[in-house]
Formats: C-alpha cells, structure tokens, sequence
C-alpha cells in the first residue's frame, strides 16, 4: 500500500516553477490542480511539474451550469483536458446540490464511461454545493453506484450538517469504505475550515478528522491498494481573516505542510 502527498495550487500566487520547487522541498510528491484549455498554457504547467519530479493529480471544480445539458458538456470537457495531462487521477466537484439525483446519475455515469476509456480514476468530492453535499444523500448515491469511489473531503459535511457527524455514522462509515483519494482539511460545525489545526481550541475537531482518516488508511492497507492525499487547507476566505485589513490569521502555506508532516508521521 502507497500513499501519494499531493500539495494544492489553490491559493498559490508564486511563480509556477518557484512553487513546484518549494512543493518539492517540503516534501510533497506532487500538485493537485485544473489545467488551462490552450496549449501555450498547459505544457509550461505539465513540462514544470515533470522537471521538478512532481505528479500530476487532475482537478475539477467548475461545476456552475444550472442548465444540465450545457453543464455536462462542460463537465466532459474539462474532464478530457485533464486526461490530457495524464494525471495519477482527477478529482471532480460533481453536479449540483439542486440537480435531482437522476441528473446528478447522468453525470456519475458520464465520468464512469471517461474513466474506462482513458483508465485514469475518476473520484467524486464530497463537497457543498455539488451533488455529494451531504453525508445522507451521499450514501444513497453510493448504493446506487456500485462503482462511486470519493474524495473524500469531509470537513464540508461538518459545516452542512453542523456537527462532527456523531449521528451520521453509518453514513460516514460508507463514505470512508468508498474513500480513494482524501483532502485534509479540518472543518468544524459552523465552517469548512479551522482557523489552524495547530490551535488547541481545535483539538476535539482534528482528533475527529484524523479518526475518519486512519480509518480509509486502514482499509487501503487491509486492501493493498494505492491512497492519495492532498493538504487542501485553502487561501483566505477560506482561511479566516482579519476584518478591514483581510490580513489572514495564520500562513496557508505553513498549515499545509504542518498537515504533511502531521500524516507523514502518522502513516509513513
């Protein structure tokens, strides 16, 4: 069993290739990110990453479409640019919480089809706003779909159901039998990310988080099978910052790879 840490470019604001370099020298093994469509600006991205020794993990976020027929054409879209890359796997923010789940199925099934012709994995974020929003309904669409694999990123369903999950069990239970690709971020009842998971006020918060995470590690160690792992703490707003100044309360930075020094001794 293999365990990939990828670091987010969400937030980065460095030069790509002085960002690749610190990403490498703190010790991430690659970048999950999008990738832009035109070509003059995709292969700077791709040949960067390769020189630096970093894999690609694939990224979609851009799910905004109310109307479904032009939102799955994007979505197939933005999933082929991506293979193009040749990721380890892409990540999707699949459909919307307000998509009924036949439109949403459309959409699984879609990326079921991508994932089979290219044999790149294709896994489904549990996130606001997007299909797998909550942990309930999430567990339908995964007895729906055999096949439904998950980032799991459940620091949102902390925020969308208010609470660290203590009645959800059963639902977070199958949520993490399902989980191949993790983000690490820390979420709390009123918001999807703590201030800093280092802060003692959030001690309750991250021991919850790293219970459901040893929890997928162990399966994949029981199973032999490969798990990614990506420190997703985001940049302000995400992260809190100060009123009138926007000054952010902590280094987003800093607390990703607090979080890859966190789990690389926790799990090797």
């Amino acid at each position: 069993m293999t365990i990939q840490y990828f670091c987010p470019a969400w937030g980065n604001t460095l030069p790509f290739d002085e960002f690749c370099r610190r990403v490498k020298a703190a010790g991430f093994q690659g970048v999950e990110m999008p990738l832009p469509f035109e070509d003059a600006a995709k292969e700077p991205i791709l040949s960067t990453l390769a020189k630096h020794g970093l894999a690609f993990l694939g990224q979609y976020y851009q799910s905004f479409e109310a109307d479904l027929a032009q939102h799955q054409q994007n979505y197939e879209r933005h999933i082929r640019n991506l293979l193009s890359g040749k990721p380890v796997r892409i990540n999707c923010q699949t459909g919307k919480d307000y998509f009924t789940p036949a439109q949403n199925q459309t959409l699984f099934a879609l990326a079921a089809r991508l994932a089979q012709e290219s044999g790149v994995p294709i896994l489904h974020e549990t996130h606001r706003g997007k299909a797998l929003f909550a942990a309930h309904l999430t567990r339908d669409y995964l007895t729906a779909n055999p096949g439904l694999r998950l980032t799991l990123d459940i620091s949102h369903w902390c925020n969308v159901h208010e609470s660290l999950l203590a009645d959800q069990a059963p639902a977070v239970e199958a949520a993490l039998a399902r989980t191949d690709h993790l983000h690490t971020r820390v979420g709390h009842p009123e918001g999807p990310q703590v201030n800093d998971p280092r802060a003692p006020e959030w001690a309750e918060a991250l021991a919850a988080h790293l219970a459901w995470w040893d929890r997928v590690v162990a399966l994949h160690r029981q199973a032999g099978t490969p798990l990614t792992v990506t420190t997703e703490f985001g940049p302000p707003t995400y992260l809190p910052a100060l009123p009138y100044t926007q000054q952010p309360v902590a280094s987003q930075w800093d607390i990703n790879v607090h979080m890859l020094q966190l789990l690389q001794k926790r799990w090797g």
